[in-house]
């Protein structure tokens, strides 16, 4: 007899786009735990980082652009791009208008639409599917397309932590500016990180 699939845990209550109106190092670690899904496919938000407009490695840090346009609006829309010309990466805005500010979503632990997901990687094992931005983007099928859009309409759901969490921190990924700031999260101990920390803190 096939297994069954395990049932997807249950969902928190949904995030309003007030919950980004704060700042990006309160929202960051927030969003450990919570869920995201778009078109109903998605998982736990596992690791994040942030980005403030005051650091050289934020995006919006030298002023607005046609590319970074977004985030210079209102909290709580996605802000959507492609990474090296290849993979798209989604982020979530925060802070007051004007700010700037935005979440990474770096990787999630996928819970909702596995096999939509398995499809579009084109990999079975749960842990491959959504352990780096790029890959989470592939995943659930977000594009340039999403850019813009608000994070507590459909297409795109988030849903509050049922549960507290062990949060890990330390230095962000794959940057040549500001690289000493220790403002990546990420839930201790998962195994669905796109890269685990250093001993002792995650």
């Amino acid at each position: 007899m096939a297994r069954k699939p395990n049932p997807a845990p249950p969902l928190g209550k949904p995030l309003k786009r007030a919950f980004f109106g704060r700042s990006v190092h309160e929202v960051a670690p927030d969003l450990i735990g919570a869920t995201l899904l778009v078109n109903g496919v998605g998982g736990l938000i596992v690791e994040v980082e942030a980005y403030h407009h005051t650091e050289p490695a934020a995006h919006s840090y030298r002023g607005p652009t046609p590319r970074n346009l977004v985030m210079f609006g209102p909290p709580g829309f996605a802000y959507v791009y492609r990474s090296y010309g290849i993979h798209w990466c989604v982020n979530f805005v925060c802070e007051e208008e004007g700010s700037a500010s935005a979440v990474l979503i770096r990787a999630l632990e996928p819970t909702h639409g596995l096999a939509s997901m398995r499809r579009r990687r084109g990999v079975t094992e749960a842990r491959m599917l959504c352990s780096g931005p790029g890959k989470l983007c592939e995943a659930l099928g977000i594009t340039i397309a999403h850019s813009g859009l608000p994070l507590d309409r459909p297409p795109i759901a988030l849903f509050a932590r049922t549960s507290k969490v062990e949060i890990a921190a330390g230095v962000r990924i794959g940057l040549t500016k500001a690289v000493e700031l220790p403002w990546r999260y990420g839930l201790k101990g998962s195994k669905f990180l796109s890269k685990p920390f250093p001993a002792g803190r995650g």
